[in-house]
């Protein structure tokens, strides 16, 4: 983000995350990025926790695996959300963090934020890809030089079923959330800063 501020570029961030299950895990995802917006003094858009209609929006795609049409139903969802928050308060332009991750498929991605930008004329979805050019290490040297929350499930209640199945599968424990954070021994718990 810093690196962004230094090339001239405002930025708002924009928290809108109704797949998050529980919403406890939902809460300390979006306190992560209060604090580091805080920190580098960028503006800090909370929308609705929108876990009903997120619900209602993937109802039917339970036991679609990761990457699969229920992770494009809930990126359309977001995109959409996202696009018109843009469009109501003036942005040209918006994008997306998603795409660091190495678990999610920047196609997938960029397509559901592009196809939300097309329904506004003169909206852009920027599908900058986020890990060429050492930003995925870069990624996990922020996360580490702030401690950040080290998510182990991509955030919705199915993520996090397949993932403690496949865990049980390798004979490995159920994730435990809230207690993992990069650069830090694991089990040490939230900080409070």
């Amino acid at each position: 983000m810093a690196d962004i501020q230094r090339a001239g570029i405002e930025l708002t961030i924009l928290f809108y995350n109704p797949n998050i299950h529980p919403e406890e895990e939902y809460r300390l995802r979006k306190d992560e990025n209060i604090r580091y917006a805080r920190k580098l003094g960028i503006p800090f858009v909370d929308l609705d926790y929108d876990k009903d209609r997120w619900f209602e929006r993937v109802r039917g795609l339970e036991w679609e695996p990761e990457r699969g049409a229920r992770c494009t139903a809930c990126f359309d969802m977001r995109f959409e959300r996202s696009a018109l928050y843009a469009v109501e308060h003036g942005f040209t332009v918006f994008t997306s963090t998603l795409g660091i991750s190495r678990w999610k498929d920047m196609n997938q991605i960029n397509d559901c934020g592009r196809r939300s930008a097309s329904r506004y004329p003169g909206l852009q979805y920027w599908d900058y890809n986020w890990r060429k050019g050492g930003g995925s290490q870069r990624m996990i040297e922020i996360a580490k030089q702030e401690e950040f929350y080290q998510q182990e499930y991509c955030g919705c209640v199915y993520s996090l079923r397949d993932s403690n199945l496949h865990r049980i599968q390798q004979g490995r424990p159920k994730i435990v959330r809230g207690v993992k954070f990069y650069g830090r021994e694991e089990g040490k718990g939230i900080h409070s800063r």
